[in-house]
């Protein structure tokens, strides 16, 4: 049986949509004869139920923090890479990779809908490049977490860094200044 973990009006931070809303209802599932709820959903007003597993609350979120701070920013998350059925080809069609019949959709999401993905006439013209960028996009949010602990130590501790990873935490710097930029705007330029 289930017991509500959030409740009406707390705010929570809601994974799938990657943003933070209040809970407007809580939504239980009953069944006859049951004294208890079989399911609990929460309606945050963002256009559909969710379930406990895709919200997080404030505290839960601060007590993370807390704990390990690798994992500070929400939008690091573990991608993975699927494989999906080729549609648009017959699987007889000859190719040196592994299993000729699926091509990579790299996974952003929880559910593994949205994310990555190429289209048929790019995969078949090179699918050893598709395949090395879907194992590169896979591995970039650890890569981020690497250049933000290096940015922060050199930033840290100027003189303890070595002469030879001092551009190499200059040059992680730059790149998560970039990643990171929400308070700019971005100008197109009139042509």
């Amino acid at each position: 049986m289930a017991k509500a973990l959030f409740h009406k009006s707390q705010r929570v931070f809601v994974k799938p949509v990657g943003t933070w809303a209040v809970i407007e209802h809580v939504v239980p599932q009953w069944v006859k004869d049951v004294n208890e709820p079989l399911r609990i959903t929460y309606d945050c007003g963002l256009g559909r139920p969710f379930h406990a597993h895709e919200l997080v609350s404030e505290q839960a979120l601060h007590n993370q923090n807390r704990l390990s701070d690798d994992d500070e920013d929400m939008m690091l998350e573990h991608w993975t890479v699927e494989r999906r059925l080729i549609k648009w080809r017959p699987s007889h069609f000859g190719s040196s990779l592994a299993d000729p019949s699926t091509y990579p959709v790299v996974a952003t999401d929880e559910g593994g809908k949205g994310g990555w993905r190429v289209g048929g006439a790019e995969y078949d013209r090179d699918p050893q490049r598709v395949e090395h960028q879907a194992r590169m996009i896979v591995h970039t949010p650890d890569l981020m977490r690497i250049a933000r602990r290096l940015a922060e130590f050199a930033s840290g501790n100027p003189g303890k860094l070595p002469e030879e990873l001092k551009s190499v935490a200059q040059r992680c710097g730059l790149i998560l200044g970039d990643v990171y930029r929400l308070d700019e705007e971005i100008t197109i330029a009139a042509e």
